[in-house]
């Protein structure tokens, strides 16, 4: 309620993202789901390290409305994307702290606990209150994806037709997510990345690290050959012309 003064009733502003509580309690359910999660964030945060618009988070409370806020009866999404927004560090998500800015993206992971939800209470919530316009369901321990567009006339989800190869095409972001074998924090096992329109898989850090070893690693190995045929070149038929050699 409103605070009364002498004369007036005072509105009192709704609370922000330093009032309400911003971790949701509930744990990802295993080792595989947090690396999942840290994974799809990690390289998303890479490839647009040099973008101020948009924000990527997971694990996250998503506060949509004030009687929603009072009884915090919403877990956040475990990964989601907003665009044309500003990039800066939150403890939640506030609609009404963001200009009314909603996810254009969310990712939830699968598990038995949890499923029913995703598939119910959480897609009518993205649907009809938050409108999110692509919503992506992913087990990491089948690696079965399942992607749904919202139609806007019904608010409602539609399945997304995968491409031939399985991936799927996130016409919000321009990428593609799609199933991938690779070893990320020591698990060896398929992981749902992000790729970009050329068919790339969007790399984390670890692997642009191990790129960059091994451009660096081949430019060396190219230098010795070139200086070990120089090297022959020139004991058969004498020092090149200006090459300095004596």
């Amino acid at each position: 309620m409103p605070f009364q003064s002498e004369n007036s009733f005072i509105p009192i502003p709704p609370p922000g993202e330093d009032e309400l509580p911003y971790d949701d309690g509930e744990p990802m359910e295993s080792e595989r789901h947090r690396a999942q999660m840290d994974l799809l964030i990690e390289v998303l945060k890479l490839f647009w390290r040099d973008r101020d618009d948009v924000y990527v988070g997971g694990n996250m409370a998503i506060y949509f409305s004030e009687l929603q806020a009072k009884k915090n009866d919403f877990r956040g999404p475990d990964v989601f994307v907003v665009l044309d927004t500003n990039r800066r560090e939150r403890k939640s998500w506030v609609v009404w702290q963001e200009d009314g800015r909603t996810p254009d993206v969310v990712i939830e992971l699968l598990s038995e606990s949890t499923q029913a939800v995703d598939r119910g209470d959480k897609m009518r919530i993205y649907a009809k209150l938050l409108h999110v316009p692509e919503y992506y369901l992913f087990d990491p321990f089948s690696g079965v994806l399942e992607a749904y567009v919202l139609d806007r006339a019904t608010r409602s989800y539609l399945p997304m037709p995968p491409e031939t190869n399985g991936d799927v095409v996130s016409a919000c972001l321009g990428l593609r997510l799609g199933v991938r074998h690779g070893t990320y924090r020591g698990l060896a096992i398929d992981w749902l990345r992000w790729i970009d329109a050329h068919g790339r898989v969007l790399q984390t850090g670890e692997e642009q690290a191990r790129a960059a070893e091994e451009q660096a690693r081949a430019a060396s190995d190219e230098a010795k050959q070139l200086a070990a045929r120089l090297a022959a070149y020139e004991k058969q038929f004498g020092p090149l012309p200006g090459g300095g050699s004596s």
